[in-house]
């Protein structure tokens, strides 16, 4: 139960609806135990009164003894039905409280852990499939409001209850209470033993379920994909295993928790029978009435319920530890990023560079080996480099989605790691190579980030992008809802739309990570003539494999197997005759292949 000690901070937030909660149950289980107290009596007095109805019988009083009885029993009745309507009316009340109380952690616990996903750094997300961050914030969730509404409910019902009836039960005779609780015991151990059993299994279908949403939330994403190699019937396959193993650890754990209902069933039962033959044998002793056995089989039965709900708890309170331990390991996740100064200011937009080397954490493979360059404001650069020669990785560095592993970045002079994280990202405009768009409006897309921005300021950042006139050409212009990741536009126009999204922003630094790489080369023209007006002013990085990008900067530099092995402008690394001079030759040749005769 450690693992769920993490709730007692919202268990002390909403302390007020606890203790109404459990007031509550406290009035309603009163209620809940002076119906046998009424039943007791309603059974000696009938009992009684009809002796007294019989040795009158046929006489003159025996009418009035016979309505007395009649006027009796129905006080005694509509007194149990009034009783039975506060009981109803107090758990209400409890729900109203406890339920209500496991509803509103339930919100602040999904909202503590989503805000826990936004600030954990990018390696977390390359180490963490999302099928499993999904699971822990919902299905884990839920198992943990079990154990906080139904889970305390119960569990104050049962102290409270028993308690209450066991008193009641030693008041009439402490004999016959003993044997009415003589199997309890029995049933405690076997809970005892039972427990370690369900926590163990509980985990292991937790487990299973994170790798079942993996595999689903994959071939939801990947249907193109799967369907256009026709491998339906292979993730058809992967997902019966997945659900087969999940079947069989729910099973097991199904097993195990039927063993409770028959055991405690059984229990109940013996302890109405020793209940019955004990308590015969003292109404014929004259020690007790027959209205205290009846008082004493409701005891009992009272008690089934509780006792039943014990075996129950027990596995919602152990289902629920397996599932806040699994929440408790993301949120003592740290992020490593973090500003060390705060430094909160606009910046000009100079780079550095200084002798930097970086390894990815997760995966140690080396991106970049003593890289050093530098940008002056309003200046721009371009990376030039193959797949794997580490663009993106500087990229990354100069968000700071990482820490360089040694050397340092500075932006305006300063090391990059004294500023206010989303006050420099915000100065930033990043088109990745990655695109990813949201099930919104084209426009809401365009406008991401900035709420201030103005709908001419959207259509303008469009027109740059050259994206205006394919918006216009959809019957809802702007207001066109984009399908998940944006499947509703072409790879080009999701990239260009992503352009859009960033120099919208009026970034002091642009960063484009191969940009135009889904794109013609007559778009590609039509964009970099747009961005050589965009580019003015501004700190303009170009990250791309094309040499065609790379020759509006002011600089460039060639990567290689995270080194730099050339740099300088477009015409000087032309003139030595390098590397570069061969990625510009081979480019162009291709692109006069592609032309049409």
């Amino acid at each position: 139960m450690k693992e769920l000690r993490h709730l007692n901070k919202y268990l002390y937030k909403y302390k007020h609806l606890l203790i109404l909660g459990f007031l509550f149950l406290v009035v309603s289980n009163y209620f809940a135990v002076w119906p046998a107290k009424v039943v007791r009596y309603a059974i000696d007095y009938v009992t009684e009164s009809f002796a007294l109805y019989r040795l009158f019988e046929g006489g003159e009083l025996s009418e009035g003894v016979f309505k007395q009885l009649e006027i009796g029993v129905l006080v005694l009745g509509a007194l149990m039905i009034l009783m039975a309507l506060l009981r109803g009316f107090f758990l209400f009340l409890v729900r109203q409280t406890i339920i209500v109380m496991s509803r509103k952690i339930e919100y602040d616990l999904k909202n503590e852990i989503f805000e826990q996903y936004q600030n954990l750094p990018l390696s977390f997300y390359r180490r963490n499939n999302t099928g499993d961050l999904m699971n822990r914030i919902s299905e884990d969730v839920s198992r943990v409001r079990m154990y906080l509404g139904p889970g305390i409910m119960y569990g104050i019902n049962l102290l409270v209850l028993f308690p209450m009836v066991i008193y009641e039960m030693l008041r009439v005779n402490a004999e016959l209470t003993l044997y009415a609780l003589l199997p309890l015991p029995i049933l405690s151990v076997s809970i005892y033993f039972v427990n370690n059993i369900i926590n163990k299994r509980s985990e292991k279908i937790q487990e299973s379920l994170s790798d079942l949403s993996t595999s689903v939330q994959e071939a939801f994403s990947g249907i193109r994909v799967l369907k256009a190699f026709v491998r339906e019937a292979e993730s058809t396959k992967r997902f019966d295993i997945e659900s087969e193993k999940y079947k069989e650890r729910s099973l097991k754990l199904t097993f195990v928790n039927a063993l409770f209902a028959p055991l405690i069933m059984a229990l109940i039962g013996l302890s109405v029978i020793l209940t019955i033959y004990i308590g015969g044998t003292q109404v014929i002793n004259g020690e007790i009435t027959y209205g205290n056995i009846a008082e004493f089989v409701i005891y009992v039965n009272m008690l089934t319920w509780p006792v039943a709900a014990l075996g129950w708890i027990t596995s919602i309170n152990q289902r629920a530890a397996a599932s806040q331990k699994r929440i408790n390991q993301f949120l003592k996740e740290k992020n490593d990023i973090q500003s060390t100064e705060n430094l909160n200011k606009d910046i000009a937009g100079d780079l550095t560079f200084d002798n930097v080397s970086f390894t990815y954490p997760d995966s140690g493979i080396t991106a970049l080996k003593n890289i050093s360059f530098d940008v002056k404001a309003g200046q721009s650069i371009a990376i030039i480099g193959t797949t794997g020669s580490g663009k993106s990785t500087i990229a990354n560095l100069m968000l700071r989605l990482y820490d360089t592993t040694s050397g340092s970045v500075s932006v305006d002079n300063q090391d990059i790691k004294k500023y206010n994280i989303p006050k420099l990202r915000s100065q930033m405009g990043y088109v990745p190579q990655d695109i990813f768009l949201f099930s919104d409006s084209i426009k809401n897309n365009i406008a991401f980030g900035n709420d201030d921005i103005t709908e001419e300021q959207v259509f303008q950042a469009a027109r740059d992008a050259d994206l205006y006139e394919n918006i216009t050409d959809f019957p809802d212009g702007f207001e066109t809802m984009l399908g998940e990741r944006g499947i509703t536009l072409s790879g080009g126009q999701k990239q260009r739309a992503s352009i859009a999204r960033a120099i919208v922003r009026n970034p002091n630094i642009l960063i484009l990570d191969d940009a135009l790489s889904a794109v013609d080369t007559n778009t590609e023209n039509t964009i970099l003539n747009s961005l050589a007006t965009i580019m003015e002013g501004r700190t303009t990085v170009i990250i791309s494999h094309r040499v065609s990008s790379a020759k509006l900067a002011d600089k460039i530099i060639v990567l290689d197997d995270g080194k730099i092995i050339e740099q300088g402008t477009n015409q000087s690394l032309l003139a030595a005759n390098g590397v570069y001079k061969e990625l510009y030759e081979k480019q162009l040749k291709q692109e006069e292949a592609k032309e049409p005769s």
